[in-house]
């Protein structure tokens, strides 16, 4: 059994968090907590193995509370949050403070839209109970080597992630410069996060990033991420790169999907790209991973010891689709010498 502490200050909520959860009987709801201060003594008390917490509560807000928590009892947590831009913007300074996850509330009374989220809310609690989480020691952060490329006519980096993956794409591109080739990511997310979280990286890093619009052509020292419940794939008009966005089913549970990036960029780019699998659950990506590898990119996952979710990467480890398995403060300079043909 997975126990469960459910923190939200709305009592209607967290009835309906506990209603759903209990519906599978791999989850146990051990407390109730109104606020950080309750909660605090939930679990020293019950250790619980994942926390479902309210992003804005009275008294100690959410990610305040998360941050205590990682520094004295670290735990997985799945943050439940509500669609609108204040509540990205904290949900992802939540993730940065060590969640492992989040849920967006319905945009309507949660009790009307308890079925919207109930699949979700079931399969990240039970995603997180597998997740590692570090303690975390204030004032520390890792830093990426800083790249030095000699050549990127024609090359393109595909990334894929998921769970774990907004921290983990935070460190690989404060690692990029701006003279690196193009790059398309696919994280999973709502669409409602993806515009803050494309901010956040562009302010942190050397290179643009921005949210990816269909007919970009992809330009030198810019990151694209695709939007949230719509496919990207990479197409290319002579000897130009750009970027086609479009509806369609979901794959491998995911729109989008990092195996309709990669299986497009094999087809497009081929030996002229470079393929990078980072921190998720479950196997998108692994199939066209393998599929580019096929093709002649040069591929990397992220170690399992870096990984809060060691399951994209190992799917496409047990593909035979990768070249090289490293440790997230180190791919970007992996990057740097598959760029200059040095492996």
């Amino acid at each position: 059994m997975i126990k469960v502490l459910i923190v939200d200050d709305s009592a209607t909520a967290r009835h309906i968090l506990r209603e759903i959860l209990e519906s599978d009987k791999r989850i146990e709801v051990v407390g109730l907590a109104a606020d950080a201060y309750i909660a605090r003594d939930m679990i020293v008390a019950l250790k619980p193995d994942v926390i479902c917490l309210d992003v804005e509560m009275p008294r100690m807000d959410g990610v305040t509370f998360l941050q205590k928590l990682m520094t004295y009892f670290p735990t997985p947590v799945v943050m439940v949050s509500s669609l609108t831009r204040k509540s990205a913007q904290v949900t992802l300074d939540a993730l940065e403070a060590g969640a492992v996850d989040y849920v967006a509330k319905p945009h309507s009374n949660i009790y009307d839209g308890k079925e919207e989220i109930r699949e979700e809310l079931i399969q990240k609690v039970i995603d997180a109970s597998y997740a590692r989480v570090q303690k975390i020691i204030p004032g520390t952060k890792i830093i990426a080597n800083r790249l030095s490329i000699a050549e990127t006519t024609n090359k393109v980096i595909a990334i894929g992630s998921s769970t774990g993956g907004t921290e983990a794409l935070k460190v690989l591109l404060q690692g990029i410069p701006k003279n690196s080739p193009a790059i398309v990511i696919v994280q999973h997310m709502p669409d409602s996060f993806v515009g803050p979280f494309a901010s956040r990286l562009n302010s942190l890093c050397e290179i643009d990033v921005k949210v990816a619009s269909s007919g970009d052509f992809l330009a030198m020292g810019t990151a694209y991420i695709a939007k949230g419940g719509l496919h990207m794939v990479l197409r290319r008009s002579g000897a130009r790169y750009y970027i086609e966005i479009g509806e369609g089913r979901k794959v491998n549970g995911h729109c989008p999907s990092v195996d309709v990036l990669f299986n497009s960029v094999s087809k497009i780019a081929g030996a002229n790209a470079l393929g990078v699998i980072l921190t998720g659950m479950g196997n998108d990506g692994a199939r066209g991973m393998y599929n580019m590898h096929q093709a002649g990119a040069k591929t990397i996952a992220q170690s399992e010891e870096t990984c809060v979710v060691f399951g994209m990467p190992k799917e496409a480890i047990k593909l035979g689709g990768v070249d090289h398995i490293i440790p997230l403060p180190d791919i970007a300079s992996t990057l740097l010498t598959c760029l200059n043909g040095q492996k």
